[in-house]
């Protein structure tokens, strides 16, 4: 009965009959085009994926079985389609899917990949790309034959049963498979064109080898990655376990209510806040009798619920307003916001306080990072504040790697594991007499800015490009050790402290108006880089920014883009919000903003010169 078609309706005699027959039959062809989503992306919305606890097991069994990476999204529908598909084909059989191109590259689905190789004879791939998300030169719905923003693909799953030609049972070889892209940059006519004059014999697939670690594409050339240094490894805790530089690392704090729980002013974040907590005790009121399992479908949405606030609600527990819980976060890089940071309005705290404190009382510095399992560019920058998970990316989560961690009783512990400090001396202090470094030099504070320089280095970026978008860092022991913790230091204490450099003697430049302009201009905050100026607002440029102030970029934005786009207006997309809250002016921010981008002009300026010693 495995995978088959069970109660899904009202199980009569008639139904029972004809789901006997289906489960009964032979199925070799199945076709279709499964939903995409992974999650539900508001609690407001009340409206779940449904749970398929065998269909869940048999994933849980199968693809996160054979799989390195974290585990949830490979609940979602279309993961569930696939292997509902694959148990219930015969033993001679083709699957058509037509889905999100993520099985093809990600992490997320090397499970997946390894049953595929191992359970079907033939494998082949159209690949349509127009993943707006890992392509921003290209539009969703211009070049995506769905006009969305996922990345699309063809797959063909093809199961031949062999003859027996002898008793002897033969070993399965692995499936042969077989890929085709088209242009990223194809819109969608030239698409649907290629799609109707391309017949499936005809297509010039190309011939797949998979490396040992089930990846089909992008596959990098044989390197020493393997033998490089791990920065961490899950298995390490409390300095046992599996070998790496640093014992403890965490996501960003969660929210999953940004607009509520952060502002630039601090007093309009509590004015959102305490909304927000009396809201929700009026709620707790109002619903105090009604049956669990209905309040999910009660709440009134005025504001923004999540799971762990809906459960709150459920236990009739009440919230307090606590002002020593607002705190600065960097929310965006070089960009602070106050946060009310609090563990019922944070969906997901991680380790945050292990690193922080529990209010954020602690000292500490971080090497925040992203780039495994996504499709931004690698990115790192040190921190010595509490971030949010999408602190470098506004779709990726953000990995930090303290220098310290605190003990439940406050006491602060080196986060760089003793097996690190031994390797490191061990490799710098047993060279030649001539190039030796002195044991006293090789500490866990001087490795912590070792590995932000290495990971800065643009020869380390490009040999292990492809590497970096699958794996944590793993990072090598170059030759001149004093040379990078030097670098390392350098851009760390310009990083951190970019409030307070030498703001670029930019020029402020007032453009001339025909008539004295009797209401606020309007804010542009945009690059111009062909005249090396920023345009602050129609009646303001900041000019002489330098091209190398723009090379700087983490993710796809140069430092001086992330201040731009933070700072630009936006209406909010909470409705409460953009009604009640939505004070934001930036005039109110205009001298702030430009001398903030003076300063990180200096910043993306000395870190490009940094860099470019390494």
């Amino acid at each position: 009965w495995k995978g088959k078609q069970m109660d899904m309706f009202t199980l009569s005699a008639e139904n029972a009959k004809r789901i006997k027959i289906q489960n009964e039959a032979k199925i070799s062809v199945i076709i279709g085009n499964p939903p995409y989503n992974a999650n539900q992306q508001n609690e407001n919305d009340n409206n779940k994926n449904r749970t398929y606890p065998f269909i869940d097991k048999r994933i849980k069994e199968t693809f996160i079985a054979k799989s390195t990476a974290q585990k949830t999204k490979v609940y979602d529908m279309y993961a569930r389609f696939f292997r509902w598909a694959m148990d219930r084909l015969d033993e001679n059989g083709v699957i058509s899917f037509i889905t999100n191109r993520s099985f093809i590259d990600s992490r997320t689905f090397d499970g997946f990949r390894a049953c595929i190789q191992q359970d079907f004879d033939y494998v082949y791939i159209i690949d349509l790309h127009s993943d707006v998300r890992a392509n921003p030169k290209i539009a969703g719905t211009t070049h995506n034959v769905f006009g969305i923003q996922t990345g699309v693909a063809m797959l063909f799953l093809v199961k031949k049963k062999e003859i027996a030609l002898s008793k002897t049972p033969k070993l399965k070889s692995p499936a042969r498979i077989f890929y085709y892209e088209l242009d990223d940059f194809w819109k969608v006519p030239e698409k649907l064109d290629w799609l109707r004059e391309n017949s499936f014999e005809t297509i010039d697939f190309k011939r797949i080898t998979p490396d040992k670690n089930n990846n089909w594409i992008n596959l990098s050339e044989d390197n020493d990655w393997e033998s490089l240094m791990p920065v961490c490894d899950k298995e390490v805790k409390n300095g046992k376990g599996g070998n790496a530089i640093f014992e403890l690392y965490s996501l960003g704090v969660v929210t999953n209510r940004d607009e509520w729980v952060y502002d630039f002013n601090e007093n309009n974040l509590k004015q959102k806040v305490s909304y927000l907590i009396n809201f929700y005790n009026k709620e707790v009121e109002r619903l105090s009798n009604v049956d669990k399992n209905r309040i999910k479908d009660e709440v009134d949405t005025t504001i923004k619920w999540t799971r762990a606030v809906k459960n709150d609600l459920a236990k009739n527990k009440i919230y307090n307003f606590d002002n020593n819980q607002i705190i600065k976060s960097l929310y965006r890089p070089f960009v602070k916001q106050s946060l009310y940071f609090n563990k019922s309005l944070n969906e997901m705290q991680y380790q945050t306080p292990v690193i922080w404190g529990n209010n954020c009382q602690y000292q500490n510095i971080c090497l925040g990072y992203i780039g495994k399992d996504t499709e931004k560019p690698f990115s790192v920058l040190a921190h010595n504040i509490l971030v949010g998970l999408n602190f470098l990316s506004p779709a990726s989560g953000c990995q930090s790697f303290p220098m310290y961690r605190y003990d439940a009783n406050g006491n602060r512990q080196e986060n760089i594991t003793d097996w690190a400090l031994e390797q490191f001396q061990k490799q710098y202090t047993h060279v030649s007499e001539t190039s030796k470094v002195s044991e006293t030099l090789i500490t866990k504070e001087t490795i912590f800015y070792y590995v932000y320089a290495v990971l800065h280095a643009p020869a380390y970026r490009s040999a292990y490009e492809i590497n970096l978008k699958r794996d944590f860092p793993r990072i090598p022991f170059y030759a001149d050790f004093e040379k990078y913790a030097s670098a390392g230091k350098q851009l760390a204490d310009l990083h951190i402290g970019y409030e307070t450099v030498a703001p670029y003697p930019l020029k402020v430049v007032e453009v001339a108006t025909s008539t004295t302009l009797v209401y606020l201009p309007k804010a542009k905050l945009k690059a111009d880089k062909a005249n090396h100026c920023i345009e602050i607002d129609e009646i303001t440029k900041l000019c002489g920014v330098p091209e190398a102030a723009w090379d700087y970029k983490l993710g796809n934005r140069s430092a001086l883009e992330w201040v731009l786009d933070q700072y630009k207006p936006s209406k909010p997309s909470d409705p409460t919000i953009a009604a009640q809250f939505n004070t934001y002016q930036f005039s109110d921010y205009k001298e702030r903003v430009i001398d903030l981008l003076q300063k990180v002009c200096t910043v993306s300026v000395e870190t490009m010169q940094i860099i470019e010693t390494l």
